[in-house]
């Protein structure tokens, strides 16, 4: 009997499922891997990628015996993939407002009205760094 070890992307020791012959078949593999773990195919898919080189095996691929490979829960119907213009517009205003107040000190009214809201920790994390910016 031959075996490949997979372990999923969080946990921290490996499992093994066994096969005979030199190699399975990544459906396969998925197969056995959902079967022992008790997931259902229509509530995720797997995504499989060894364990040493972090490639990730395609559809059509082979692995061989006595393999270590990573496994990940993704999905049933794939990881959607997030749209570069809505990060880019989120991340540039915050980039130039941090390099602006951080010029400028905020004043004490600011910072009474900001403790005195639900805002407090944002307040001392922006005092703390300010004052070391200012020295």
């Amino acid at each position: 009997m031959s075996c490949i070890h997979y372990k999923f992307f969080s946990k921290l020791n490996y499992d093994t499922v066994t096969f005979g012959g030199l190699n399975i078949s990544l459906c396969d593999l998925k197969c056995k891997i959902m079967r022992k773990e008790k997931l259902k195919a229509a509530n995720c898919d797997l995504q499989i990628s060894n364990a040493q080189t972090k490639e990730e095996y395609t559809e059509d691929a082979l692995i061989p015996k006595n393999s270590l490979v990573i496994v990940k829960r993704i999905p049933a119907g794939g990881v959607k993939a997030t749209r570069k213009t809505d990060v880019t517009s989120q991340t540039e205003p915050a980039s130039r407002t941090s390099e602006a107040v951080c010029k400028n000190p905020p004043s004490p009214f600011f910072l009474h009205t900001a403790l005195n809201s639900k805002q407090c920790s944002f307040v001392l994390i922006f005092q703390t760094l300010s004052s070391s910016v200012l020295q």
